[in-house]
């Protein structure tokens, strides 16, 4: 049985879930997300929790327990609390700016890149390099940084390039002189 998959998901005030078969529905202060489990498991709320169990002991079965747990729990959190993800633009010249409905980076490049914000995502610029993203869909927002960031990866020899909160660049020597 699953480690992860048997813990129970406590709820928070504030959020409310409704368990209609296999459809999962959470709603809280930050929006409302949906999901669907597969047939092998099964979810029940009790006193506030919620227990994501199997139904039969199939290898695959096993093998979603805890996935599926764990998207739940990501749910109430992502509706409770919000996700959040920084980015920091590292190089010469390279910052961002949020018009309207979509969010500017120039990153070195002839042109500014203009890249659409999706629904339920939330960006705030701080001091033209650093991005803050928050949403409530944890998916939707690591897809949309992983987006952001493919335009200007971190390169090893001067660091350049759009880097996560915390993420540690491995520096390259370079070529060396005579």
């Amino acid at each position: 049985m699953s480690r992860i998959g048997k813990l129970p998901i406590s709820i928070p005030s504030g959020v409310d879930v409704t368990c209609n078969g296999l459809d999962v529905t959470v709603k809280g202060k930050f929006g409302t997300l949906q999901n669907q489990l597969p047939d092998s498991l099964s979810i029940e709320q009790t006193d506030g929790r919620l227990i994501v169990s199997l139904q039969n002991q199939t290898r695959q079965a096993r093998a979603l327990h805890g996935l599926y747990r764990t998207l739940v729990n990501n749910m109430v959190i992502g509706v409770s609390e919000q996700f959040q993800l920084n980015l920091t633009l590292k190089g010469v010249g390279y910052r961002a700016a949020v018009q309207g409905k979509s969010i500017v980076l120039n990153l070195g490049y002839s042109h500014p890149v203009e890249m659409e914000i999706p629904e339920g995502i939330s960006i705030a610029v701080t001091k033209n390099v650093d991005i803050n993203i928050k949403s409530c869909d944890k998916e939707q927002l690591g897809l949309f940084a992983a987006q952001i960031r493919a335009w200007r990866p971190p390169e090893p020899y001067k660091g350049k390039g759009i880097i996560y909160e915390g993420e540690i660049v491995k520096r390259k020597a370079g070529k060396s002189g005579k």
